[in-house]
């Protein structure tokens, strides 16, 4: 088993070659995850002067967006991969955002203070952390009592055709290794009531959960199958060693089954997110 430096060491250079994928596609994105950051808003009851720290911030978001809500106030932004946050720092540039910095750590072993944030919210990133604990409890520490924590973790692979059709027609072609299902993956955290017992172990209270759809809209199966060869990391990876006939296989595969979910000239592929919210 890989020590837990070792497992953030490769998710740092996975997502710095990810980075111009989610650069390239942001809007489809952005679109994408919306509902998931405004359900995370709406949560974390955000005040005009909060002082928010967002986890596994990516490309900026909902970061960025509470930055927005928050003009007194200050967000700081985190992640591994300092090729993201200069996405997310372009992202602000362009929206006009300033009362934002970025951070280049590790969730959990976060170079803040205890009590300094109002809020803390992790957007799709707890199921990589190696350590979920430890970074629940860092979470915890770093919330003024009276904070709330909200993270967004996705459900079920049935429930999320978006990304497991593309993951099964892959599947059909290459050998892929079984998921620890202790460690990083992209479904580690599907479980109901698996977040919330990392909240209470870390001593946060009022802790509620709710699902959130979400709705992946592309022009056409062909757009598709390009965006999500280029930016889901499981799909990115497990496409690194086909040759060029087997990828077009998968592709095939992948336009003819994504063509079921064409409506009004466009491809929209449903998924299911889920919310969890807690209060030091």
């Amino acid at each position: 088993m890989s020590s837990d430096d070792e497992v953030r060491d490769v998710q740092r250079a996975t997502w710095a070659g990810l980075s111009a994928g989610w650069e390239k596609w942001d809007s489809v994105i952005m679109d994408q995850l919306g509902p998931v950051g405004t359900a995370i808003i709406d949560l974390l009851d955000i005040a005009d002067d909060q002082q928010h720290l967002d986890i596994a911030s990516g490309t900026g978001e909902p970061g960025l967006t509470i930055a927005r809500h928050a003009p007194r106030g200050h967000v700081v932004l985190t992640d591994l991969a300092p090729e993201m946050l200069d996405i997310a720092t372009r992202r602000a540039n362009a929206r006009g955002i300033t009362n934002f910095e970025t951070q280049v750590c590790s969730a959990d072993d976060l170079p803040f203070g205890d009590a300094t944030f109002d809020s803390v919210s992790v957007r799709f990133g707890y199921m990589f952390i190696p350590d979920v604990a430890k970074a629940t409890a860092e979470f915890a520490r770093v919330l003024k009592p009276g904070g709330r924590l909200c993270s967004s973790v996705w459900i079920k692979p049935e429930e999320n055709p978006w990304t497991s059709i593309a993951m099964e027609a892959i599947a059909s072609e290459v050998v892929l290794a079984p998921p620890d299902p202790e460690g990083p993956n992209m479904y580690r955290c599907a479980a109901l009531g698996y977040v919330s017992a990392l909240y209470d172990a870390a001593g946060l209270r009022d802790i509620a959960e709710c699902e959130v759809d979400v709705v992946l809209v592309t022009r056409t199966p062909e757009q598709y199958w390009e965006m999500i060869s280029e930016h889901v990391s499981l799909a990115v990876a497990a496409l690194e060693h086909v040759d060029e006939p087997t990828r077009e296989r998968i592709a095939k595969y992948v336009i003819a089954r994504v063509s079921a979910y064409e409506v009004g000239g466009e491809v929209r592929i449903p998924g299911v997110a889920r919310c969890i919210v807690g209060t030091k």
